[in-house]
């Protein structure tokens, strides 16, 4: 790289399975999706195959990653809870090195800490998660007269949006607009920008081109149904429940499932102009691009959708990272297989930055990696399901250990897999107690035993619960798409979607030269 300090472009989506990249076999592991963009990172740059979130619940997630650090240290165990002020950040640290750092668009931050560390957040979620994603169709579930939770898949289908107006859109130009400022007003000072995308998450649409591009030939089935040992678990009853699963049928399913193929597709291709534009103004050159996702996305797998459960389509993300060195061929492109955690990411981008990072951070950093492609002595990855949402008996800390998958409730029936031979995780190895794998399933019981006390963990939750309440935000939640003016005011730019006036609900009835198009086009 340059001698300069390089800049950093930190793309995050929402909600990106794994198996949605189209370098990944469809017959093996893979989904028939094309991601061109993403693509090119793994063929040029560094990537990890087998990451793993911490938490995969959002604002946990997100907020293990800009910490370094469990997100139960961060106070944080659901969407909802406010991060600790005491917590450093990633963009802090950057920031203390000289960095200007920006985070455009969807962090889900819950309370009065709504920067975290950034310097600059011109659009985003500024009121919280709440409304976080951008309501499509404007008014969900209508159509069908469902709840908010059954609108989720039954509206699933083609975007009643304009697309300038999609938050992909938006947080693309605002990232593009705050890059080309800071070369101009500071061009002698690194920039780390992080461009947070809400797709793939719910609402699951996308332009019609895309929608049809999948639907209704070219969608696929789960890669495993409603079926296995861990079926009738009762976190899996709980989450089938919550989510009203079996209230979705076989076309519906398989609609929402296009739908999601479609909207991975469509993310590709906005990420990708923005990267083309970028590249095209010289602003890449002495830039490090990363993507990932907060978590992942069981898009009808195990008979339920959205994510909370240890499935590899929920747990499991893409993560990407590629230097200058690998773009300009004076560094090999790697596949890393080693587990490795999402937690990983903020004393890895310091390795490779050059930065001292804290002292007290929970991942590892993974840059000789990154550089080499060798494979990391990382130990076991780590990832937590402490939420509220199931009950006390129903949390879970789940261990990655090479080919293992061990899970460990409070106070519910334990789980083990073999990844490698059981990818589609149906036999719990563990149903035979300290048998074959006795020594296995010790080893990994005492991994979860020796670092979590879940009966303290309630308790700190509880504590932790009273710190959110504290700090809440004390103003009405915005739509998600919310600016933050030079002047200093929030200004909720979801108001022209969701509030402004309707000045004709027919055009024919207004217009003699109506070309009567079809509907949406």
């Amino acid at each position: 790289m340059s001698d300069d300090p390089p800049n950093v472009l930190f793309l995050l989506s929402d909600e990106h399975s794994f198996r949605y990249q189209s370098r990944l076999d469809p017959s093996v592991e893979g989904e028939p999706v094309s991601t061109p963009t993403l693509d090119s990172l793994a063929e040029t740059g560094a990537t990890f195959e087998r990451t793993y979130c911490q938490v995969p619940i959002c604002s946990p997630s997100r907020m293990s990653i800009l910490t370094g650090n469990y997100a139960a240290d961060c106070g944080v165990y659901n969407n909802g809870d406010v991060l600790q002020a005491a917590t450093r950040t990633l963009p802090e640290t950057l920031g203390a090195n000289g960095y200007q750092t920006c985070l455009v668009g969807k962090m889900h931050f819950s309370g009065d800490r709504q920067y975290a560390g950034f310097d600059h957040r011109p659009y985003g979620d500024h009121t919280g998660g709440a409304n976080s994603h951008q309501a499509d169709p404007p008014t969900p579930g209508r159509e069908h007269g469902l709840s908010d939770m059954r609108s989720r898949t039954a509206d699933a289908g083609v975007t009643q949006i304009p697309e300038s107006l999609h938050q992909e859109q938006n947080v693309a130009q605002e990232t593009i607009s705050f890059i080309r400022e800071q070369e101009h007003r500071n061009p002698d000072d690194p920039w780390f920008t992080c461009a947070s995308f809400s797709r793939p998450h719910f609402p699951l649409t996308a332009p019609r081109r895309y929608f049809e591009k999948y639907w209704p030939e070219n969608v696929t089935e789960p890669k495993v149904g409603d079926e296995g040992d861990a079926a009738t678990h009762p976190m899996i009853e709980a989450i089938q429940d919550t989510f009203d699963a079996d209230e979705i049928d076989g076309e519906e399913n398989l609609r929402a499932r296009a739908a999601y193929f479609a909207a991975v597709d469509y993310l590709d291709e906005v990420i990708g102009d923005m990267l083309g534009t970028l590249r095209d103004e010289g602003l890449l050159e002495n830039t490090v691009i990363i993507y990932t996702s907060d978590h992942g996305e069981l898009a009808g797998e195990h008979g339920h959708w959205w994510k909370h459960s240890w499935f590899e389509s929920s747990v499991r993300v893409p993560w990407h990272v590629q230097l200058p060195d690998h773009r300009d061929g004076s560094l090999d492109p790697a596949s890393i297989s080693t587990p490795v955690s999402l937690l990983d990411l903020y004393p890895t981008l310091c390795g490779l930055l050059d930065i001292e990072a804290p002292p007290d951070l929970d991942g590892f950093d993974l840059s000789n990696a990154v550089l080499n492609g060798s494979e990391p002595e990382r130990g076991p990855v780590i990832c937590d399901n402490f939420s509220r949402l199931w009950g006390d008996d129903l949390i879970y800390r789940m261990v990655i250990d090479g080919d293992y998958k061990y899970v460990q409730f409070s106070d519910a029936p334990e789980l083990l897999f073999d990844i490698r031979e059981d990818p589609s995780e149906t036999t719990n190895l563990a149903a035979a107690g300290d048998g074959e794998y006795g020594d296995i399933l010790k080893r990994l019981r005492g991994t979860v035993d020796d670092s979590i006390d879940f009966d303290a963990l309630v308790a700190q939750r509880a504590e932790d619960a009273e710190f959110s309440e504290e700090r809440s935000l004390g103003i009405p939640h915005g739509s998600g798409n919310i600016y933050h003016l030079p002047d200093g005011r929030l200004v909720d730019a979801g108001n022209v979607l969701y509030g402004s006036s309707v000045i004709a609900d027919d055009p024919s009835t207004i217009f003699a030269d109506w070309p009567q198009t079809e509907e949406g086009e």
